[in-house]
């Protein structure tokens, strides 16, 4: 990771490519707070959520388990078990973002899975941060608006699946990962991550395949240190 100046063509293109990051995956905060409502919690809760936890799979945990007429307290657990995948980013993303301060506290509120994507792949500290706090910024701002349209709304919108808002996410995740699939051994850990995945999508809570998959390509990473790609 270097200190060159970023070339304006290059910042313009992180840019461009990070807001339709965050638009695709701000608009489903829509899904999440007609869900929200639908589960019992108040319009002022369901924004409360999204403002101050900010990480979907964690908030459609707590809110999932209080439908199915759980504690509150099991919710916030499962969700906390879910966000502990943004502890690992945050190590990861320090040393290339290189904040210290009040900057570091603010853009760890930020780090999820998208910013976290767009600025890992950068070559420059300044390139990093472009593309971690245009995503993280935009989403932010997008996802909180959508919840409380989709709280207001309530269950007037209905299954926001309807609008194909799910896939949108899942379509953006996939653009931000096509890119490093170029060797070999990424191909095998993708393929192996997506396996474990989908093999425990029937037995655990949502979000948690997400954390198994992590931790294969952690695994792989661990095996294969200094090896190339």
């Amino acid at each position: 990771m270097t200190d060159a100046p970023l070339d304006p063509r290059e910042r313009s293109a992180i840019i461009r490519d990070s807001l339709g990051v965050g638009v695709a995956t701000g608009a489903y905060g829509v899904g999440f707070g007609a869900v929200s409502v639908a589960a019992g919690l108040s319009v002022a809760q369901t924004c409360a959520l999204s403002l101050l936890v900010f990480t979907g799979a964690s908030q459609f945990a707590l809110v999932g388990v209080v439908a199915a007429g759980g504690a509150p307290i099991s919710g916030a657990l499962t969700a906390l078990l879910l966000g502990t995948r943004n502890t690992l980013y945050g190590l990861r993303m320090a040393p290339l973002l290189r904040f210290t301060g009040w900057r570091r506290a603010t853009a760890a509120h930020v780090l999820i899975d998208e910013s976290t994507a767009m600025g890992v792949t950068r070559e420059t500290t300044e390139a990093a941060r472009v593309g971690f706090l245009t995503t993280g910024v935009s989403i932010f701002v997008l996802w909180n608006l959508a919840t409380f349209l989709g709280a207001v709304a309530g269950n007037a919108i209905g299954d926001p699946r309807r609008y194909g808002l799910d896939a949108a996410v899942g379509a953006a995740f996939l653009a931000l990962l096509w890119p490093r699939l170029h060797g070999r051994r990424n191909q095998l850990v993708a393929v192996a991550a997506a396996a474990v995945a989908l093999a425990t999508v029937p037995v655990v809570p949502a979000g948690v395949p997400v954390l198994a998959a992590a931790a294969v390509a952690l695994l792989a990473g661990l095996l294969t240190r200094g090896e190339p790609a």
